[in-house]
């Protein structure tokens, strides 16, 4: 079967139209594919036939590549030596040396896990077996031990330094993950969650909080680690006026949750660094915000806004469908005032699909502060009315702080975006050749799979709980969310090198690009990922125009 025929099946199965929606590249479709559709196209054997003759037209600008796309949407004390490092210009070798500690590191962890429960067996076998879900937290490596090559370490999360066909001259090696089993041996009605559903003895987590993470109430007590890092963010923000250098570096590694809220606060700017003034300005802003919607939200029947909140509306329920909370009349209706308010008082960019899912971390974190339980089915009217009022308002004015830093990404034509796929594609060109030929040669276009990597900022790539712990880490960095994400892009992308080198057709790329396995990621693999997205930030950093070879 020819890489154009497949294309052109590809985009015809995969554009129809949804009744009331918008025909948008960011169209907030989730899941993005039929479930049909997915089971045909991966079930061995079963090809779907492709009766359609001549080659597709290929999309020459933006516009007509939105016109025929409905859907691109749809660890321990070595990471505390990490974030120190962030704020430093320091030596790449010290950069790259550390960066590599904090992986190496994380992999010797689950192999030693692995020997105390008895799991190791044939190299075959091993590669099937499933991280352990709860780790505590080790002794550092004695330096013979951090002199080992990486490839002695667990497979599962090994980055393949020994020579082979696909490795050599990587700038930044890519994790493995078990692979995926045979598409023969999933049920037909089952077959579009194969690829979510690659370890097969996992338990069931919790989409918002992890079972394991020490930050949720149920879980056991916290390590003494764990307690230290709490009391280390507790004294820096019972300060009168809070360092918030020293608060960026200790929340790159991440925020117990205890502290989330008002460290989010503070790090977004939302909140000022004395104390004093805190109470001031949180009143003062949650008055302005109501007063907003008194002023702006009866305007929504206006006919010259019909159409922002017509769209707002439809994608509400989008958001998040998997979580009880978000599907929550309350909380929908919190979820339209706030889009509703931020697009009219922005009418550069106005409302844009995918900036629904923006506002959801936010809300998670700031419900946080009032309840000691699972958010994932909390019922959040059982909040008081000024407890319901307050996490809306925080949300909003943290949200539009987020978006005045890529404003640029939601304006006409979103130029911000465009820029930034293409700086992807140029950093991955260099980091990974073979993977960056490999999907020329099969005809897929970065802005195929990472304009929602952008437009979203990974949030359909990822479970709620680790885009929350991500975001930690992008308010802590220096233009995280603008400038550290395409390392983090690249990163991600080159972390699933193994899946996409196997893949041989159009088809199997862009299904596999647009559905990843991270449905059972987690802290740990987060900050794996963030560990190699730092190291090949610094690798470029004294290169300016390092995007280009």
């Amino acid at each position: 079967m020819s890489t154009d025929s497949n294309k052109k099946q590809f985009w015809k199965r995969n554009t129809a139209k949804v009744p009331g929606s918008i025909q948008h590249v960011y169209g907030a479709q989730h899941p993005p594919f039929d479930p049909l559709l997915h089971a045909n196209l991966i079930k061995a054997g079963n090809k779907p036939p492709i009766t359609l003759g001549g080659k597709p037209k290929k999309a020459t600008t933006f516009q007509e590549f939105e016109s025929i796309t409905s859907d691109a949407w749809d660890v321990g004390d070595d990471d505390d030596e990490l974030l120190a490092m962030a704020a430093q210009n320091l030596n790449i070798e010290v950069v790259m040396e550390t960066a590599n500690k904090v992986i190496e590191n994380h992999s010797k962890q689950q192999e030693r896990q692995r020997q105390d429960d008895g799991d190791i067996s044939e190299p075959d076998q091993r590669e099937e077996e499933e991280a352990p879900e709860d780790e505590e937290e080790e002794e550092e490596d004695d330096e013979e031990e951090q002199g080992e090559e990486l490839e002695e370490t667990n497979p599962e999360v090994s980055f393949a330094s020994e020579h082979s066909p696909h490795s050599d001259g990587r700038l930044v090696k890519s994790l493995s993950e078990a692979p995926i089993g045979s598409p023969k041996d999933v049920a037909g009605d089952r077959a579009w969650l194969h690829r979510q559903q690659s370890l097969p003895h996992r338990p069931t987590i919790p989409m918002v909080a992890r079972i394991a993470d020490q930050n949720t109430s149920g879980t056991p007590a916290m390590t003494e680690r764990e307690a230290s890092r709490l009391d280390k963010f507790k004294q820096v923000l019972a300060g009168p006026n809070t360092d918030l250098e020293e608060l960026r570096k200790l929340s790159w590694s991440g925020i117990p949750r205890q502290v989330r809220p008002i460290t989010w606060k503070l790090l977004s700017g939302y909140l000022p660094a004395n104390t004093e003034r805190r109470e001031s300005t949180l009143q003062r802003k949650r008055q302005e915000y109501f007063g907003f919607i008194e002023q702006y939200y009866d305007s929504r029947n206006d006919e010259h806004h019909q159409d922002t909140y017509r769209q707002i509306h439809i994608d509400i329920p989008r958001t998040n469908p998997l979580i009880p909370l978000f599907q929550q009349a309350s909380v929908q209706e919190i979820f339209e005032r706030i889009l509703f308010i931020w697009a009219i008082r922005h009418p550069a960019s106005g409302y844009v699909q995918g900036i629904n899912d923006l506002v959801t971390p936010f809300f998670v974190v700031y419900v946080f502060e009032y309840i000691e339980e699972e958010v994932e089915n909390f019922d959040v009217s059982s909040l008081q009315e000024e407890a319901l009022r307050n996490i809306e308002a925080d949300s909003f004015w943290c949200m539009s702080k987020l978006l005045d830093g890529i404003q640029d990404n939601y304006t006409f034509a979103q130029p911000g975006i465009q820029r930034k796929v293409k700086a992807l594609e140029e950093l991955v060109s260099r980091i990974d050749e073979t993977v960056h030929r490999h999907m020329q040669q099969y005809e897929v276009e970065y802005l195929q799979f990472a304009f929602r990597w952008m437009n979203n900022l990974l949030m359909r790539e990822l479970p709620l709980r680790c885009t929350i712990r991500l975001w930690d880490t992008y308010q802590a960095e220096p233009e995280g969310f603008s400038h550290f994400h395409l390392y983090v892009c690249a990163a991600f992308l080159v972390r699933w090198r193994k899946e996409i080198l196997e893949e041989r057709d159009f088809q199997g790329l862009m299904i596999l690009l647009q559905n990843l396995p991270t449905m059972h990621w987690g802290n740990e693999e987060v900050s794996v990922l963030l560990a190699e997205a730092y190291r090949l930030k610094f690798a470029f950093a004294d290169a300016p125009n390092h995007y280009k070879r």
